[in-house]
């Protein structure tokens, strides 16, 4: 979909400040929030697709004025209330008044990260015909989903090339609402920086963008 989340080519937000010595979370809550989401996708109730889709529709405004980690909270917040495992009037309540419910057996932290190593790729092991091979001229296709999707906009309609290709994995668009995984080939594709940004950029300046199939069409 075409949101405010998909920030690659756009300006005029101000410059990104660099934090040496960075900690890995600015606050104790970031923490909890972190291991909230990790405990809760170990459920299986929803995939990553879908998760990074419940984000993208946050609201704009609301997007843009949060942090990292409270996007991730309002996400989880909304994704648990469409899961039926929360109300919208449980989570504004006083957590003195709340009622707890469980939904399964709880999972220890080591639980956790064994259900996370088992699930975190999403290579199919299948044989599929790929439809594109290393070296092949490609065009991105200049399509506008109303779902999620990992297409950029700033590459759409964009001529690259295929510079490698990664094998077969289940596609996140149909994968994002649970419409199946529909497996095809990844492919690492080379744009040069003059293409998407115009006689301006570097000339010897190439990027990057993993795509699959349905992303590319023959140039």
């Amino acid at each position: 979909m075409n949101g405010i989340h998909d920030m690659g080519g756009m300006d005029g937000f101000g410059p990104i400040p660099i934090e040496q010595d960075e900690p890995v979370f600015h606050a104790p809550w970031e923490g909890r929030v972190w291991a909230l989401n990790s405990a809760l996708g170990a459920l299986g109730k929803w995939n990553i697709d879908a998760g990074r889709y419940e984000m993208e529709q946050l609201d704009p405004a609301l997007y843009l004025q949060s942090s990292y980690y409270q996007r991730w909270l309002y996400r989880t917040e909304n994704i648990l209330i469409a899961h039926d495992m929360v109300t919208r009037e449980e989570l504004d309540s006083p957590s003195a008044r709340r009622q707890v419910e469980g939904h399964g057996q709880a999972l220890s932290v080591e639980d956790i990260f064994a259900r996370q190593r088992q699930a975190r790729s999403a290579r199919i092991d299948t044989v599929i015909e790929a439809q594109f091979k290393a070296g092949d001229k490609v065009r991105a296709r200049n399509i506008h989903p109303t779902g999620h999707t990992r297409l950029p906009r700033y590459v759409r309609g964009k001529v690259g090339a295929i510079d490698r290709d990664h094998g077969v994995f289940i596609f996140p668009d149909t994968n994002a609402v649970f419409a199946g995984k529909k497996p095809q080939h990844l492919y690492s594709v080379r744009f040069s920086a003059r293409e998407i940004w115009g006689p301006g950029a570097a000339p010897a300046d190439k990027v990057y963008v993993d795509m699959w199939d349905d992303y590319l069409e023959a140039s």
